[in-house]
């Protein structure tokens, strides 16, 4: 076991420290605001621990200088010391879970999805240590990846952050990508946090935040496995889940959180809520808070309301409702981190040496984002040898997502639910501009459903069809018109029956726009290319019967030139197929029907997969 948690000077600084300081600073430390709600002065007033950013949260033009003058003055107000309030650096967190998507100029990797067909834990660490560098350009030392879920029903509107329907898969990837973000805890390091514990990826029908109903063995064998390696890599910090198991929230689960994770896993950072994951826990706030820190966990992200939680807890703690002993065990673990992690020896954020470094969204972490997306493609059909293009050919390129760096980045870039533009991605490329670059005689059209398509012009097409940006249970598939989503209420503890938020299948998978162009073009006797972009395999029959040659791009990210890579032959096909791909609408999650493509399925351009 990689332990970076487990040394005697470390133990004795925390236990000197925690000597030190009231209860009040205690409770400070456990408390994570989001930036809109807190201030610096309100840093050193409660003594907070750590801020975050929500998705799309971003100070002044959101670039990397913005962001690391705000770091610097939370973490100079952390550092103002007097007789009321000790200096304990504060930590800044972000999800940065592919890339450091949230800011622009970032570079954007392809999501877990397609890092999943890949097949490749040393780029998942190269990957790691691009990312940290781009999050150290702003300031910032934690972010809230990787995402280890294990998706088992591609309803799951999240299914995009799962790199694999199979547990060995996903836990192959955990330590690599912890030992890229973390390191040896030096200059170059970032914390890592695994997320979300646990089961998240089993909830019945794909529900986000639903319930996960699976015996302990299989919860062992299937969600929690792949956490093993992390643990033993030595990661800092792990994020509760907002799913139910067998009827009980994660987040007030002690036998999942304190038991089996610090017990008998032996995980001794700490332990942070999802974003006010707390809330559905009870209908009384003030047991809320109760029941999650006895449960085990360490660190409380509260967007707004955390001077309640911080008043709840020091009630709780007047009346022993919660013991001193778990405020303790709780402090110490973040301490122990912060220690660790070195963060009581690094210079203020505007000192440091990564901060607003020149490399960010440059050439280097661009060039292994391209290497992603070659990798992480997919072929499912290439009739007559279509591919490779020709560079000469003269090629119609199509579709709604041709040049939309927007839709191929997906959720988590720029703004929560990602964005629907070229203009807020800036640097990268769009698929149509990879294309242009290498093919002088390749066209973008300008008409709706490609009706520009010429045989006398146009040798073949290449159509770039797919689904839209979507992030968490704004993406879940309803599996039927009589299911509709439990996940509790936004409304403070009050569980009930909502109004599905998620899209129904018409709206998620059948595009008709899609099928309309590709049947256009088909018409008009030219050849076409189908390249998809999808967070999670989608029924796609009469779009795959229509095309000569389909590609599975799933969320590439910034680096459009990674496609037309693959596309022109300079590189064959990579990817193996992380997920079964359903036959059908009615197939899917179904244990019993047979798959279109198998899991581990990719065709290959030169000789066989």
């Amino acid at each position: 076991m990689n332990n970076k948690l487990k040394n005697s000077n470390l133990d004795a600084s925390v236990e000197q420290l925690l000597a030190r300081m009231s209860l009040e600073q205690k409770v400070g430390q456990m408390t994570q605001p989001e930036r809109m709600a807190c201030t610096p002065e309100d840093v050193k007033e409660f003594h907070i621990g750590s801020v975050l950013s929500g998705g799309g949260s971003c100070p002044g033009d959101n670039h990397p200088s913005d962001w690391v003058d705000m770091n610097d003055a939370y973490w100079m107000a952390s550092m103002e010391a007097d007789d009321e309030h000790l200096a304990i650096p504060l930590i800044y967190g972000v999800d940065a879970i592919h890339g450091n998507g949230n800011v622009r100029g970032a570079t954007v990797f392809p999501h877990n999805i397609g890092l999943g067909a890949s097949r490749d834990p040393d780029l998942i660490r190269r990957i790691a240590q691009a990312t940290a560098r781009e999050i150290l350009a702003t300031g910032v030392d934690w972010t809230f990846a990787p995402t280890l879920a294990v998706a088992r029903d591609i309803h799951w509107g999240r299914s995009y952050e799962s790199y694999s329907e199979d547990p060995a898969l996903v836990g192959s990837y955990a330590a690599p990508f912890v030992d890229g973000m973390q390191g040896d805890m030096g200059e170059d390091a970032v914390v890592a946090c695994v997320k979300h514990w646990v089961g998240d990826g089993g909830t019945t029908h794909g529900i986000d935040q639903g319930e996960t109903t699976v015996s302990l063995d299989e919860l062992q064998s299937t969600h929690i496995s792949p956490y093993r390696p992390a643990i033993d890599e030595g990661v800092l910090t792990v994020m509760a889940s907002f799913n139910s198991w067998n009827g009980d929230k994660c987040h007030g689960h002690r036998q999942l959180l304190t038991d089996v994770l610090k017990g008998e896993l032996g995980f001794e950072g700490f332990v942070i809520s999802d974003w006010d994951g707390i809330d559905y826990l009870s209908k009384s706030y003030y047991d809320a808070v109760g029941m999650s820190v006895n449960a085990g966990i360490d660190m409380f992200m509260v967007s707004v309301d955390w001077q309640q939680f911080i008043r709840n807890l020091l009630i709780h703690v007047e009346k022993g409702t919660v013991p001193l002993s778990r405020i303790d065990d709780a402090v110490r673990r973040i301490l122990r981190v912060k220690f660790a992690f070195g963060l009581f020896d690094k210079p203020r954020p505007i000192e440091r040496r990564w901060s607003n470094d020149q490399s960010f969204g440059g050439i280097e972490p661009r060039s292994v984002a391209r290497e992603a997306v070659r990798k992480s493609l997919v072929l499912l059909k290439n009739d007559n040898a279509t591919l490779p293009l020709q560079r000469n050919a003269r090629i119609l390129v199509a579709g709604k997502s041709a040049h939309n760096r927007g839709h191929q980045c997906g959720g988590f870039t720029i703004a929560w639910q990602g964005v629907e533009d070229n203009d807020s991605i800036e640097g990268g490329c769009s698929i149509w501009e990879g294309l242009q670059d290498v093919a002088p005689n390749a066209v973008l059209s300008n008409e709706p459903l490609a009706a520009d398509a010429d045989p006398s012009k146009h040798d073949i097409a290449v159509v770039v069809i797919g689904e839209r940006p979507y992030a968490e249970g704004m993406g879940d598939v309803r599996h039927g018109d009589n299911v509709i989503v439990e996940a509790g209420s936004r409304i403070r503890g009050e569980m009930k029956v909502l109004e599905p938020y998620g899209r129904t299948l018409e709206h998620a998978i059948a595009h008709p726009e899609d099928l309309a162009t590709i049947s256009n073009i088909v018409a008009k006797g030219i050849p076409v290319i189908a390249v998809l972009i999808s967070g999670r395999p989608l029924p796609v029959g009469p779009e795959l019967a229509a095309a000569d040659a389909f590609v599975a791009a799933w969320l590439p990210g910034s680096e459009g030139q990674g496609i037309s890579d693959v596309l022109f032959g300079a590189y064959d096909f990579q990817g193996h197929l992380s997920f079964a791909w359903p036959k059908d609408a009615s197939s899917i999650n179904d244990p019993v029907a047979k798959p279109l493509f198998p899991f581990g399925f990719g065709l290959r351009m030169y000789g066989d997969a």
